[in-house]
């Protein structure tokens, strides 16, 4: 028995130091994930307020476009598109008529 103890003692003393080490390693490993994690969402954030902004700075030329008085002279131009089709259309069935006759 004294012998096993004999045999503990440096087998102990040996361990603590690797401890040590073994604990410094894992706490940096620590460090270096969070600061990982950290950075990965200052990246994600600068994009999402990146692409934020971009989205406002796209609803703001459509709030000027829909509140201008251009919009509705869009409207105007797309009815009178929309006529001018149906005439279009009705102009072939009055030829035909007046080739018949």
């Amino acid at each position: 028995m004294a012998g096993e103890v004999a045999l503990l003692i440096p087998i102990l003393a040996l361990s603590i130091p690797i401890f040590a080490i073994w604990s410094k390693h894992q706490l940096k490993m620590a460090d270096k994930q969070v600061s990982a994690t950290a950075q990965n969402t200052a990246e994600r954030a600068a994009q999402y307020a990146s692409q934020v902004a971009q989205l406002e700075d796209r609803v703001r030329v459509l709030e000027r476009i829909v509140t201008d008085g251009g919009y509705d002279i869009a409207t105007q131009i797309e009815a009178l598109r929309d006529v001018r089709r149906i005439e279009d259309d009705a102009v072939p069935s009055q030829m035909a008529r007046r080739e018949r006759v």
